[in-house]
């Protein structure tokens, strides 16, 4: 089955943004020439492309309840695709009227190419403030690969600088456990520009966790890694490791240490002594970790 033909890059340009400015109809109206009728929901599919990845289940059902009482008040924007249509905006209204258990909704149908559908669906959830910096970033990196916009384009599309855009994708490079805490909000973007600044992903990960648990400000994070960065270095006649390479080295023993136990861990140098701290729940999850130390010194008593 053919797709919809790419009808060229960027082809709403600008005049995009205020599509999504209001819910009146009029805006879309006025932009986008529609066909306006009634669908059935087992007739749209859903664009697997949409920026937005998690939703609040909680506002979802809220916007359902609203739907049964009151109908669908702006219609989703969808495009011939297929056999049948795709869902280009109205994720939240299409996932509302599927709990509601509409069965028909009404829509505006209008052929609109690939890059064109990335992006209303981009700006849909960005004026809305419905993704998370990931998310967004996500979308930026879908349209530079997958449609060859170059970052300028990106951000004209978007109504963003392309500063911007350039620092969000950047978000992309750290690593998968700390891009995970910027989605659930756990680290702030303040944050994350700050670990960009780190070349080494094994630090980044360890002091992002650090952050969360600890509660660090991004101030407190700037002093605490220019602390390390200005540490003494190694030179060519000595192999004593730098407080740098002393921090790596305890906090992949802390991170090795959660991840065979299933516990919190605390590792702390400093003054030429050491406190480990492991975290336990009851009496029997002490014996646990009291029995896993016997067996470890009986393995190296053996080995």
């Amino acid at each position: 089955m053919a797709q919809t033909k790419n009808m060229g890059k960027g082809g709403l340009g600008s005049g995009l943004s205020a599509l999504f400015e209001d819910n009146s109809n009029d805006i879309i109206e006025n932009n986008l020439n529609e066909i306006k009728q009634t669908l059935r929901l087992s007739e749209i599919e859903r664009n697997e492309q949409q920026p937005r990845k998690t939703f609040d289940e909680e506002a979802i059902e809220s916007l359902s309840k609203s739907i049964e009482e009151h109908g669908i008040l702006q219609p989703l924007v969808v495009r011939p695709y297929n056999d049948g249509y795709q869902l280009v905006a109205g994720e939240r209204r299409f996932r509302a009227a599927t709990l509601a258990g509409l069965e028909e909704v009404p829509v505006i149908i209008k052929e609109l190419s690939d890059t064109d559908t990335m992006q209303i669906a981009l700006i849909e959830n960005i004026q809305r403030e419905n993704l998370n910096p990931i998310e967004e970033a996500g979308g930026y990196k879908v349209l530079a690969e997958s449609y060859n916009m170059t970052q300028e384009e990106i951000a004209k599309a978007v109504g963003k600088s392309r500063s911007v855009v350039a620092n969000l994708l950047r978000l992309l490079s750290l690593p998968n456990d700390v891009r995970m805490r910027i989605e659930d909000g756990t680290l702030s973007i303040g944050h994350a520009k700050v670990l960009l600044s780190i070349d080494n992903m094994t630090l980044q990960s360890e002091l992002a966790l650090r952050c969360c648990d600890d509660k660090m400000t991004v101030r407190e994070l700037e002093k605490l890694i220019a602390g390390l960065e200005n540490s003494p270095k190694k030179n060519e006649k000595s192999v004593k490791p730098t407080e740098k390479d002393k921090f790596i080295f305890f906090k992949e023993v802390e991170f090795n240490l959660k991840e065979q136990l299933g516990r919190k861990v605390s590792v702390d140098f400093s003054n030429n002594k050491g406190k480990l701290t492991l975290e336990f729940f009851d009496e029997e999850d002490l014996n646990h970790i009291a029995l896993l130390l016997e067996k470890y010194k009986k393995d190296e008593e053996n080995s």
